[in-house]
């Protein structure tokens, strides 16, 4: 074809721009395929700043549906131009792109979550302190008893009282009640001190516990001096040799002397509140000054110890009131088993007060054996314990010089000892008369 001829130059290499047909006459091509369009709105710019990115111009131009891929980008080759972004107009505000995962934040939920730190702290600074508080409540729970048991073994009067003789098995305490009648209101003169109460709790090593009464009248052998009545052994030699006398009538050895003035029997009833005592018999007895209407009462002090002293109203005499006495000292035993009054801060420094300022107790012997002495008494006075009096032979035997006595069955006596020595003597009560 002929140069400079008008049909025959080129068309310039320019994009050919594809019309949209819509209706009846829109035909597509075989090979072609639908390409989804995505509006350019859903595209989230990166940065504000970039603001329009595509100039004016380019806008015209028409889109090309052709299977290929798609890009932000013009191709190479293209001629549409290339605009500078214009600066920006505000403050710069950097933003990232919106994760489909992501929550905006809610100033409740940042306040609670600050809220909930400043009460953790808060907690926190608390549980020092409550622990610093139960360790000190600790401290003083043990440290109280501890510094009770102190105290009170510092308050005990102790008296050289133990023979030193070899142990026989078991424990065996030996309790004397003193009628010195010093620091109480009852009348009369007492020429020196005097045993009203002897008895002998003895806890074998296997077999029941035995609390025996040793009535102040029995007549027996004073080991240095001539046979007398057992309280003589106290006004002679005191408790050393009461302690002497009552091994070699017994065949037992003596580990803990305790001894109580009449004083201390106010003292330590009232101290546990009263105890109930029982006699079956209506009494007047104007040298005790007892007054009593047959049956169980609850008694105080004063009226305790009239019980105890008791002994002309009686028609057993002396062996009625060992009874007696053995029923009081075991109902002030078993009082003091009461949890409310062990625990009980006033009651312990009463009782520790009114027991230390009247009781004795040889130089061995501490609080913590008196617990056991307790313990012991509430077991001889329980059904598998042991109660009672030596066997006895007269209540009016006269040897002459000493007046009415009362007699033991030697041979009785040394087998009813020697029977509870080894736990083989059977439990219940014993008289003496039977």
């Amino acid at each position: 074809m002929p140069a400079g001829s008008e049909h025959d130059v080129a068309p310039p290499p320019s994009r050919r721009p594809v019309q949209r047909i819509s209706g009846p006459n829109r035909t597509t091509p075989p090979d072609a395929r639908a390409v989804p369009v995505v509006p350019r709105e859903h595209h989230a710019p990166i940065d504000d700043h970039l603001g329009a990115s595509t100039p004016a111009a380019a806008s015209a131009v028409p889109r090309t549906y052709a299977p290929q891929s798609h890009s932000s980008r013009p191709h190479a080759g293209s001629s549409m131009p290339r605009t500078t972004p214009a600066p920006p107009t505000g403050p710069r505000v950097s933003q990232r792109p919106t994760s489909p995962h992501s929550r905006p934040s809610n100033p409740s939920s940042l306040s609670e979550r600050q809220g909930h730190s400043a009460g953790s702290a808060r907690t926190t600074r608390r549980r020092p302190v409550a622990r610093i508080i139960a360790v000190l409540v600790l401290v003083a729970l043990v440290a109280w008893p501890v510094g009770l048991v102190m105290w009170a073994n510092g308050k005990l009067n102790r008296v050289e009282a133990l023979s030193g003789a070899p142990n026989t098995p078991g424990d065996t305490y030996l309790i004397a009640g003193s009628d010195s009648r010093e620091g109480t209101d009852i009348g009369g003169d007492a020429p020196g001190a005097r045993t009203d109460t002897i008895m002998l709790l003895h806890a074998p090593e296997d077999g029941p516990t035995a609390l025996i009464s040793l009535p102040r009248d029995i007549y027996v052998a004073i080991p240095g001096h001539d046979s007398s009545k057992i309280n003589a052994a106290y006004s002679w030699g005191g408790a050393p040799l009461l302690v002497d006398t009552v091994e070699e009538l017994t065949g037992l050895t003596v580990d803990h002397y305790v001894e109580v003035g009449f004083s201390g029997v106010q003292g330590i009833v009232d101290a546990v509140g009263g105890v109930e005592l029982c006699y079956d018999r209506d009494v007047q007895d104007k040298e005790s000054r007892l007054d009593w209407t047959a049956g169980c009462h609850m008694a105080d002090g004063d009226q305790a110890l009239a019980f105890a002293r008791m002994r002309k109203a009686d028609p057993l005499g002396d062996i009625g009131r060992a009874e007696r006495q053995r029923q009081v000292v075991s109902a002030v035993a078993t009082s003091l088993q009461d949890p409310a009054k062990l625990i009980n801060p006033a009651t312990q420094t009463k009782l520790i007060n009114a027991g230390t300022g009247a009781v004795v107790v040889d130089e061995q012997s501490g609080v913590t054996d008196l617990g056991k002495l307790a313990l012991a008494f509430r077991n001889a006075n329980s059904d598998s314990g042991i109660t009672g009096t030596p066997p006895i032979e007269s209540l009016d035997y006269r040897p002459g010089g000493v007046g009415s006595a009362v007699k033991l069955d030697d041979e009785g006596t040394v087998r009813f000892f020697a029977d509870i020595a080894t736990g083989s003597l059977a439990p219940g009560e014993y008289n003496g008369l039977d």
